[in-house]
């Protein structure tokens, strides 16, 4: 009975993860991640700040502002260049994922701007900050 339990234990343990997606900067640090069972699939830093959402392959602060995009694991920032990256998609070496805070709530959702044209996507990773750049969509307008 005791290795039935520790075994759905496990089990459940690991389909929580599958419900997470971590996002990684350019040097491989593990800097935010997408709830996936979410319907509004935000994201959220590690310690537990909501920062963003996703709205199909838009990237909206919760202040309205369009950010960038989220193309095949890949987050883009409005030049098109990669600011961050899943672990499936990276081609670099990641960290390990810190422990998950307990998640803040979520703040209201401003009307979202209009997204721009989406740029073509460049394969160069930009310098900015991933953690300044999702941010950004808490700052007032």
């Amino acid at each position: 009975m005791k290795l039935l339990y520790i075994f759905v234990l496990l089990l459940s343990f690991g389909a929580v993860r599958a419900q997470e997606v971590g996002l990684f900067n350019k040097d491989g640090k593990a800097i935010a991640y997408i709830d996936t069972a979410d319907k509004d699939m935000p994201v959220y830093l590690y310690n537990g700040k909501p920062v963003a959402y996703l709205d199909k392959d838009n990237i909206y602060g919760f202040n309205g502002k369009h950010l960038g995009w989220y193309d095949k694991g890949l987050v883009r920032n409005q030049k098109g260049e990669i600011i961050g990256a899943s672990k499936e998609a990276s081609n670099r070496y990641t960290e390990y994922e810190p422990f998950k805070s307990f998640k803040q709530f979520k703040p209201f959702k401003t009307f979202p701007e209009f997204p721009p044209f989406k740029v073509i996507g460049q394969l160069s990773w930009t310098d900015d900050s991933f953690e300044k750049f999702l941010l950004a969509g808490m700052s007032k307008q």
